[in-house]
């Protein structure tokens, strides 16, 4: 799989350690402190030193990207995994890494975009894209070890792992929607229940078929 997709996961690569160059490329710029987390309405609430910004951030992100890369290809069945799901899995990294750079990069340098892109409109906008385009592909999703909901009953059982997935997919892309709607809402409180949601209710439907086949 790493050799079919090794153009993509070197591009991705380069993608996502691009703050570095960036950061460096403004470095007299940049302040010795910068803030690196802001709360919903876009203001700073966490800050970090220039070299953690610049180096630390993008290559901790780098480092989550090979490790879903090498992870997913060294699958006992990672010919289950379908290739729009890996392209999707390694896409991931590199837009995050971008997003979050540009946010801090932006505030940092006092550019006029750092309000939107460290807004809630923004936030909930990405994330229900993210959301709704893994809903459309876990369906299609095939039983592994790597990508998924992975847990002892869909693992166990490929039926299990199928009908999960079907209803994952269902509730992820209406989450996702949901997001969308709510960057113009921009709900504060919904966040935490979507979380819980897309954890929690696969692994009670899960569970709920396997009790139903077991009794």
């Amino acid at each position: 799989m790493i050799k079919k997709h090794r153009i993509l996961i070197l591009i991705t690569s380069i993608v996502t350690l691009l703050p570095v160059l960036i950061g460096i490329l403004c470095w007299d710029r940049l302040p010795d402190t910068i803030a690196t987390h802001f709360s919903s309405d876009g203001t700073p609430n966490g800050w970090s030193s220039k070299a953690f910004t610049v180096l630390g951030l993008p290559v901790i992100i780098f480092g989550a990207h090979i490790l879903c890369t090498f992870c997913t290809s060294l699958d006992p069945k990672y010919k289950n995994i379908s290739p729009k799901m890996y392209r999707l899995i390694l896409m991931i990294c590199p837009v995050c890494s971008l997003v979050c750079c540009a946010g801090i990069y932006s505030y940092s340098l006092d550019l006029p975009i750092a309000d939107w892109l460290n807004s809630a409109f923004f936030i909930n906008l990405l994330l229900g894209i993210i959301l709704f385009l893994i809903g459309n592909y876990m369906p299609k999703c095939h039983q592994n070890y790597t990508i998924g909901i992975k847990l002892p009953w869909t693992l166990a059982d490929e039926e299990n792992w199928n009908q999960t997935h079907r209803f994952a997919g269902r509730l992820y892309a209406t989450v996702g929607i949901l997001c969308i709607v709510n960057a113009f809402l921009q709900a504060d409180w919904l966040l935490i229940p979507i979380i819980i949601a897309i954890i929690v209710l696969p692994i009670l439907y899960s569970l709920g078929i396997y009790l139903k086949k077991r009794s």
